[in-house]
């Protein structure tokens, strides 16, 4: 005998019938939202019957009795970009001894409003092909060709491109900014990912570049500022080390920009220049120094060790002195306790994009540029929503103020220096 079909069973069940299940039958039919919609249809449906014909097998109807139930019609009813199939309820009309349609069935024949599982199964990798194995189990869904996918797919991906590119951040108190590069299918995105006061990640733009060129990196920093940055009170910027990335930022912030170098980064340029049994002692020795309070306690360690390195390595002390000072700019700051964990490496930003590769790491190629920067923009939204706080954020005050006193007092400088 063969297995009775569970999709089937409800095509003519009601909220009644859902309350009367199990509990796990009711959990696992919320994680369907085409199931629950079936089941409001069915609802409305037997709502506006019970109206016009009265209670099933009740014999008090209403207008002495000139609606009769008579049986179901096959229907469907489009749920964002699926079509569901129903079992519409007859009503037969005494009076005109014809058939009438429910009127609320004509009203859901094209329900409105987007469905975003068609967009997270494709960017979680699945191909058009293989999309159907993500339809609703418990729905029974039909008219998803390879080519209505797909269409679709770029209606929804260029819709989330405009809404990433266009909006305004001018309403947005922003503390940090991370940059970083990240290879996607052999060409270099490049993503800024903005830190608010309430510790909110927000990604900002993304670039396409060969490099990590001052000059692409600034066009579109300078696209931010027109989009309502408020860099006013000073900005922490949060990089890897790259020369073109810092000097972007200097041209488009001048003296609002303070930058913190990643010292999970200046530790592996260091390391690749020693031998590996040498790599533990030196990476203790290093996070022991960058750990200290205060600036001056961290500068004295990582001299020390400089002096160690040359003994062993010449070009590995010299890949330590390279920007030595950015790395213990939350130092200088008198911040590194509060915020050495959210700030003083790029893992905030290495995080988007390792999301970023769960989502889009399996395309191989894109033809078109065009492709490539709708699926990263779809991507960078969806992942947004998921982004917890930065680690201390009820703190971030403290930073903002700070960056406020050293913007003054640079601005005062170079004004006597003037």
């Amino acid at each position: 005998m063969e297995p009775k079909d569970k999709s089937k069973e409800l095509n003519r069940k009601n909220l009644s019938w859902l309350k009367e299940q199990n509990v796990d039958m009711r959990v696992g039919i919320l994680h369907n939202y085409l199931s629950i919609c079936q089941i409001m249809i069915n609802e409305l449906f037997e709502e506006e019957v019970t109206e016009k014909a009265g209670p099933r097998y009740s014999h008090q109807k209403p207008e002495d009795g000139r609606w009769s139930r008579w049986g179901y019609n096959p229907g469907s009813v489009k749920i964002g970009d699926q079509k569901l199939k129903i079992e519409v309820p007859r009503l037969f009309d005494n009076l005109d001894e014809t058939n009438t349609p429910l009127q609320r069935y004509e009203e859901m024949k094209e329900l409105a409003g987007p469905s975003d599982q068609l967009l997270k199964g494709v960017l979680l990798g699945l191909s058009m092909r293989d999309y159907g194995g993500v339809i609703d189990s418990l729905g029974e869904s039909f008219g998803l060709s390879k080519s209505s996918v797909s269409r679709s797919f770029i209606e929804r991906t260029e819709e989330k491109l405009k809404e990433f590119e266009n909006r305004s951040i001018a309403h947005q108190d922003f503390v940090a900014i991370f940059i970083d590069g990240k290879y996607l299918s052999k060409e270099q995105i490049i993503i800024c990912l903005g830190v608010t006061m309430t510790g909110d990640k927000i990604p900002l733009c993304f670039i396409q570049a060969a490099t990590e060129n001052a000059g692409p990196i600034k066009d579109m920093l300078e696209r931010l500022k027109e989009r309502g940055l408020d860099y006013s009170n000073g900005l922490l910027f949060v990089i890897d080390g790259s020369k073109g990335i810092r000097k972007a930022v200097e041209e488009s912030f001048g003296n609002k920009a303070f930058i913190q170098r990643c010292q999970w980064h200046k530790q592996e340029n260091i390391l690749k220049y020693l031998p590996e049994k040498h790599h533990e002692t030196i990476k203790k020795q290093y996070w022991h120094a960058v750990n200290q309070e205060s600036y001056n306690d961290a500068r004295a360690e990582l001299n020390q060790l400089m002096a160690d390195l040359k003994t062993l390595n010449i070009s590995a002390a010299r890949s330590l002195n390279e920007g030595l000072e950015e790395i213990l700019t939350l130092h200088k700051l008198g911040l590194n306790v509060e915020f050495g964990r959210s700030f003083s490496t790029t893992n905030c930003i290495e995080n988007l994009n390792s999301q970023l590769k769960k989502y889009i790491g399996r395309v191989k190629n894109w033809t078109l540029s065009n492709e490539r920067y709708r699926w990263v923009a779809a991507a960078l939204l969806e992942i947004e929503r998921k982004m917890r706080k930065v680690a201390n954020f009820g703190k971030l005050e403290k930073l903002q103020t700070t960056l406020i006193k050293e913007v003054k007092r640079r601005t005062l400088d170079k004004t006597n220096f003037n």
